[in-house]
Formats: structure tokens, C-alpha cells, sequence
């Protein structure tokens, strides 16, 4: 048994799938099938059951997938360690952004990264929170901000920031950005929308749902730049965080009004995996990217 054959088991135990493992670890799939086939004749087990679909993983395979994980941890831990004797944290670190919040952040943290953590490495990818969340899962990024993340045993999170939603149309000659608007009158304007399972999306269903109404839907579309641009041509109004408007080419070309009765709220999260404890290196991430939301960021993150 070595450290690959347990990290690739693991990888396709998370991942459930040969196919997506070996894109994932940049491995060719028949080497990455022998090397989990090595691994099961040694042990006398089989660790996973194939499928057309994929593969489950045994009883024989859940109990080995525990130890597996705390194994490549400690291993973590001790290049870590070995690393501290050299006077600093090492390792890479890689992390998900929402892309509204990665236009505000990702200067600020590399840069901070950079200052604070010189012999690691960063990686930053970009995706809607349900991927992200997906991802973290999986172990492809060991951390996102996450809006409205759904509940999970696999994910441990805590809101780091709460974000009011403005109901999002074209700027009008004279008039005026200020103003609320009810949740309701909301329900009867066109919208456009994300698509499922986008966090914005099954937050505004789920309000109006409460008070007994359902959003007007004028065409879905993912990626905020898009909305923005359907917004402009006429298509319909948008719900979208202030930072959202913010982060636009031309902001001003946006008049926004604050969704209240109920109030519409989304919260950003800081997620991490449960089933694996984070490095050192991890950790002081983890810390950095909390002081870096908290400075860039409009609003204040509520109390820990």
C-alpha cells in the first residue's frame, strides 16, 4: 500500500466516478482503475462496487476511506511541520469565490496571501455556490464563501457576512436609487432569474413562498454580468445584492430598491469541509479570507 493508491481511492470514493476522479487528479483512468484494483488485491477487499453510472463504495471501502483521510491529513501535518522548521506555513490552499465576490476580493487576499504565507500556494477558482458547495465536498477546493448554503453533514460553515437584496432595473432619466419596495410588489414584476439551484433563486422562491406568492419569470439566465445586461435591454428586473451593482462595468446604469415586508436577506458563508480537518496552512487561510471579506465588503459580518 502507498500514499497515491490511498489518495486515488479517495478521490474516487468522493467523487464516485472513475471518469471524474482521474480529470480531477490529472491522472489517465486505466492507470488510476489498476492502482484502486492494486490496492483491493492487497487488502483482500473490495473497496468499491462498478456500476454504469459510477461506483459505491462497500462497507469494506467506508471503514478504509476513514482511515484513508486521517492518513493523507497527518501526512499534511507533517510537511506542515517540517515546513514551520524553516520559519513559515507551506502547502497550497485552494478556495472558491462567488464571481460577484471574487471582482472585490481575489486582489486584496493575494495580496495579503502573498505577504502573510510566501512558501504557500494559492489557487482561486470561480463558480455559483451549488457547484462550490459540491466541490468542497468533494475535495477539489478545501474552501468557499458560499451563499446560502444548503444544510449538509458533509460541510461545516459559519455566515461571515449578510447581504440586503435590491430589486435591480435600468436607471430612469431623474429619477432616484433610494426607496424600498415589498417583497410582494416583487412577485408581480418580470424577473430575470438564475435557474436552479442557484442560491438567490431558491432564497426569493422560498420567501414568497411564505407569504403566498410566486416569482413572475421573464427568462432564466446564470452569471450576473448576463442579468445585468438583460436588465439594460428591457428583458426585466433582477435581484441582486448592492455589491452585485457594485461590481458592474457601469453601476450607474442600475437603479436598485431595497426588498422589505419581509426583508430579503442573503448570507455568506465560510465553508470547509467536515470530513476533513484543516491544515495549518488551511487555517490561517481561513482567518485571512475572514479579514479580508471584512474589510472589503459593504456591511458588517455579525458576531462570531
Amino acid at each position: 500500500m502507498d500514499l497515491k493508491q490511498l489518495e486515488y481511492f479517495v478521490r474516487v470514493a468522493e467523487l464516485g466516478s472513475f471518469t471524474r476522479a482521474s480529470i480531477v487528479i490529472d491522472v489517465a483512468q486505466p492507470a488510476l482503475s489498476r492502482q484502486v484494483r492494486q490496492l483491493e488485491v492487497e487488502l483482500r477487499q473490495n473497496l468499491l462496487t462498478r456500476n454504469g453510472r459510477g461506483v459505491t463504495v462497500t462497507d469494506a471501502g467506508k471503514l478504509l476511506l476513514e482511515h484513508a483521510r486521517g492518513i493523507l491529513h497527518q501526512i499534511e501535518r507533517a510537511k506542515e511541520d517540517l515546513g514551520r522548521m524553516r520559519g513559515a506555513l507551506a502547502g497550497r490552499v485552494a478556495v472558491g469565490l462567488p464571481p460577484s465576490i471574487a471582482k472585490r476580493i481575489a486582489v486584496p487576499l493575494t495580496r495579503a496571501f502573498r505577504q502573510q504565507l510566501p512558501d504557500a500556494r494559492l489557487s482561486i477558482t470561480e463558480a455559483l455556490s451549488s457547484a462550490m458547495q459540491e466541490s468542497v465536498t468533494a475535495g477539489r477546493i478545501d474552501l468557499a464563501l458560499l451563499y446560502n448554503p444548503a444544510p449538509s453533514a458533509d460541510i461545516d460553515s459559519v455566515v461571515i457576512l449578510e447581504e440586503d437584496l435590491y430589486l435591480v432595473g435600468p436607471a430612469q432619466p431623474g429619477g432616484t436609487a433610494d426607496g424600498e419596495v415589498s417583497l410582494r410588489e416583487v412577485a408581480s414584476q418580470p424577473l430575470v432569474i438564475p435557474t436552479k439551484p442557484n442560491s438567490i433563486r431558491m432564497l426569493v422562491e422560498a420567501e414568497m413562498a411564505n407569504i403566498g406568492c410566486r416569482p413572475t419569470i421573464a427568462m432564466e439566465i446564470d452569471g450576473v454580468a448576463a442579468i445585468l445586461d438583460l436588465v439594460i435591454d428591457g428583458v426585466g428586473l433582477a435581484v441582486l445584492s448592492s455589491n452585485a451593482v457594485l461590481t458592474a462595468p457601469r453601476p450607474d446604469a442600475f437603479a436598485i430598491r431595497r426588498i422589505a415586508n419581509p426583508q430579503l436577506r442573503s448570507r455568506l458563508a465560510l465553508a470547509v469541509s467536515s470530513q476533513r480537518p484543516a491544515t495549518l496552512t488551511q487555517q490561517a487561510v481561513l482567518k485571512l479570507v475572514r479579514e479580508v471579506v471584512n474589510q472589503t465588503m459593504n456591511g458588517s459580518a455579525p458576531p462570531a
